[in-house]
């Protein structure tokens, strides 16, 4: 019989995983752990396992230490699209959709996707898909909610006095 393995209480596996990925720092020292075991002698396909990436990009933290010593293992920037949108604008953006559409000149009583595309383009000058406008929204901590249709021609009296016909017959 075995021993019994540790088991965490207050994390999950997840949790600490991405504790390692969101600081730099952390990475840097997986990377270099990961450089270390290789240093030993353990194959990279061992590692590969242990560290949960691909024997190749272990051998490539490999190169990189070697040609470049530690900062080889920092993540770089890397190249992509600008975003159309700058920080100050999802700010201002953000501040906006915390109000109710109507004080922007929409006759809605909630923000759609529709509405935050028509908003981009007429108070910010940007033209947006609106996939991409749910992704905005996404990023900037807001969650799509069905809502529930009011309508002020609905007369209640009128709608009471044919529930109580219902009944009768």
């Amino acid at each position: 019989m075995g021993r019994k393995v540790k088991q965490l209480k207050n994390y999950t596996s997840e949790e600490v995983k991405a504790l390692i990925d969101n600081d730099d720092k952390h990475k840097v020292g997986v990377k270099l752990c990961a450089v270390y075991q290789m240093g030993k002698g353990k194959s990279s396909r061992v590692l590969e396992d242990f560290f949960q990436v691909s024997f190749k990009q272990i051998c490539n933290w490999a190169t990189r230490f070697d040609n470049e010593g530690i900062e080889g293992l920092v993540d770089k920037p890397r190249s992509g699209r600008k975003p159309n949108i700058s920080a100050e604008q999802k700010a201002e953006l953000s501040t906006i959709l915390k109000s109710s559409s109507e004080a922007m000149g929409y006759n809605s009583g909630s923000w759609s996707g529709t509405l935050v595309k028509d908003l981009l383009k007429n108070h910010f000058g940007l033209e947006y898909s609106i996939s991409h406008t749910y992704n905005l929204l996404h990023l900037l901590g807001f969650s799509f909610q069905r809502t529930k249709g009011v309508y002020p021609e609905r007369d209640e009296t009128k709608r009471e006095v044919v529930r109580a016909e219902i009944k009768k017959t």
